[in-house]
Order: structure tokens, then sequence, then C-alpha cells
């Protein structure tokens, strides 16, 4: 199938992404240090300082997210809990930065943006219908005995009981009066 490929994928993007997120942004931290000057009266230092703080962050969300889509590709199940989450965030970062880049950089950006964020969808898409067939697919498989069964079909299930319905009937339906004279 298509899933372990697209976690590995999903997987190798968003560790490139969290080396490169962290490197440009220690990168602009290590040059309004270097410059020594003021923006709008906010200290130089503080600013340098929050950069490499948004590097560090960034860097290992994005690595967390990886690291995620990674134990997917490995185990060949769907994510679940913390895990799940991780990765619908990183799709709505994704479509976000998208929609940034589609103005402030150009359509190249944005592609590549709409490009993971198809991934990430896909890698939560295609394990949600493995995890709602595998139900079924069991429940149907027959009686497993193989050679011996013959023309024999599944005993069918028993019909459940209706419920008593204690509601009332539904009030019958008169439309509102109009208030504009």
């Amino acid at each position: 199938m298509v899933r372990r490929p697209v976690a590995w994928v999903v997987a190798v993007i968003l560790f490139a992404e969290a080396f490169g997120i962290a490197a440009l942004n220690w990168f602009m931290g290590v040059v309004v240090d270097r410059q020594d000057m003021s923006l709008a009266g906010l200290d130089p230092d503080k600013m340098s300082m929050s950069a490499k703080a948004g590097a560090v962050v960034f860097g290992l969300y994005f690595a967390l997210c990886g690291l995620v889509a990674l134990l997917v590709a490995v185990r060949n199940r769907a994510p679940a809990g913390l895990g799940r989450v991780l990765l619908v965030s990183v799709a709505v970062v994704h479509g976000l930065l998208g929609a940034f880049a589609w103005g402030l950089i150009g359509w190249t950006a944005f592609l590549y943006m709409v490009v993971v964020l198809a991934l990430v969808v896909l890698l939560l898409m295609t394990y949600d219908q493995v995890a709602d067939g595998a139900g079924g697919a069991g429940a149907a498989g027959g009686d497993g005995g193989g050679a011996g069964s013959g023309s024999e079909s599944a005993p069918e299930p028993e019909p459940e009981p209706e419920a008593k319905n204690d509601t009332p009937p539904a009030a019958p339906f008169t439309p509102p009066a109009p208030t504009t004279p």
C-alpha cells in the first residue's frame, strides 16, 4: 500500500524542516547579534536571544512531529493521542505557512507547503481507513476452516430487539408569523 512510504516521506521532510527552520532562525539571531543595532528601541541582545529560542522551539517541534511520523512508518499503525494531535497541528501549520508563502515568497514556496500538507493529511487519512475497515474485514472473513467448508455460509446475526419509544409525538409545525409590517 501507500501508507508506509508516505509515512517515511513525511518523516524525512519534517526532520529536514526541523533542521532548516532551526538553522535559519539561529542564523537570524547571529546576524541580529553582530549588527548591534536597535529596531524601534528594542534591545538587540533580546532580539537575538528570542530568535535563538525560536530556533530551538520550532526545531524541536518539527523534530517531534517527524519522530511521530517515523514511529508510524516503523510500526505501521495509526498515530494515537498526542501523536495524532501533533500531526494535525503540523498540517495546520503548513496550511497557514502556505497561505503566507503565496503572498510573501511566491508560488513555489506555496506549492511546497501544500504538498507537505497533502502528505500529512494523506498519512492521517489512510490509517483512518485501515482502522475503520479492520473490524468489518475480520468479522466477514468466514469460518477460517478452509478446505472442508463447502457451500456452508456463516450464521446470520440475531436481530436486535426494538427499543421502546417513550418520547411523545412531535407537535405539528406552524411557521412563525411575520413581525415586519
